[in-house]
C-alpha cells in the first residue's frame, strides 16, 4: 500500500462492527497519527443506552464539542503534512442526531451545530465496514464493555440502517464498502493484506470487498 496516496483515512461503521480496532492497525502499519472517538469520555452515553429518550440530547452535545476540539487536532496534522487514521467522520454526526432525537431537540442541535460550523476537510479515503446487527450483537457481547451492555438489537438495527442511507448518498471522498461478516482484517493477516491491496488497487469513487463464507 502506497502511504503517501492516503494521507488522511478515515474507518467508519456501526458499534461493535471493528473500526478502532482497524483504525489501530492501519495507523501503526502506516505509522500515522491517531485521532479516535473517546466514548469513555462522554458523561453521558452509559445513561443514554439505558435511557435513550432522556440523555440523547446531552449525550449528542457533548460528542459535538468532543468534535470541536478533534478538529482542532485535525487541522494541525494538515498543517504539518503528518498522516492521520481516524475513527470516526464528523459528517456523520448529524446521523446520530436524527436518529435519536426528537424535533426539537434536532432543530436546537442544528441549530448551535450551524453556529458552530464544524468543517472537517475530506478525507483522502474512507473505508465503511458493514455488518448484520446480530452479527454486531454478538461482537459487543464478546468485547463485554460494561457502558454498552443496554445497546439493544433493535437500536443497532435503526443504526445500521441510517449509515446505509448515510453512505448511500456520501460522495465526499473515495469509499471503499467492507462486508465484515466473513472478513477479519484485524485478527487474521491474511485479509488484511487483501484489505491493503484492494486499497491500493482502488481506481474509482466507490468500490467494494465483499468476501464470501
Amino acid at each position: 500500500m502506497n502511504p503517501d496516496r492516503y494521507r488522511s483515512i478515515v474507518v467508519e461503521g456501526p458499534i461493535g462492527v471493528g473500526k478502532t480496532s482497524l483504525a489501530e492497525r492501519l495507523a501503526d502499519v502506516l505509522h500515522a497519527s491517531k485521532l479516535f472517538e473517546r466514548p469513555q469520555d462522554n458523561p453521558f452515553l452509559e445513561r443514554f443506552y439505558r435511557d435513550p429518550a432522556r440523555f440523547a440530547l446531552s449525550t449528542q452535545m457533548a460528542f459535538l464539542f468532543q468534535r470541536m476540539n478533534q478538529l482542532r487536532e485535525l487541522a494541525q496534522a494538515a498543517a504539518g503534512n503528518t498522516r492521520v487514521v481516524s475513527d470516526f467522520l464528523l459528517d456523520k454526526d448529524a446521523l446520530f442526531a436524527r436518529l435519536t432525537l426528537d424535533a426539537d431537540e434536532l432543530k436546537l442541535y442544528e441549530q448551535l451545530r450551524d453556529h458552530l460550523q464544524p468543517q472537517a476537510p475530506a478525507p483522502d479515503l474512507v473505508i465503511y465496514l458493514t455488518a448484520e446487527p446480530a452479527t454486531l450483537t454478538e461482537r459487543i457481547r464478546k468485547r463485554g464493555i460494561a457502558m454498552e451492555a443496554g445497546i439493544s438489537e433493535t437500536y443497532l438495527e435503526r443504526l445500521c440502517e441510517s449509515y446505509s442511507r448515510f453512505f448511500y448518498h456520501y460522495d465526499a471522498a473515495p469509499l471503499l464498502i467492507v462486508n465484515t461478516e466473513h472478513f477479519n482484517p484485524v485478527g487474521r493477516d491474511e485479509h488484511f493484506t487483501q484489505l491493503l491491496a484492494r486499497i491500493d488497487a482502488m481506481r474509482g469513487k466507490r468500490e467494494y470487498l465483499n468476501l464470501g463464507e
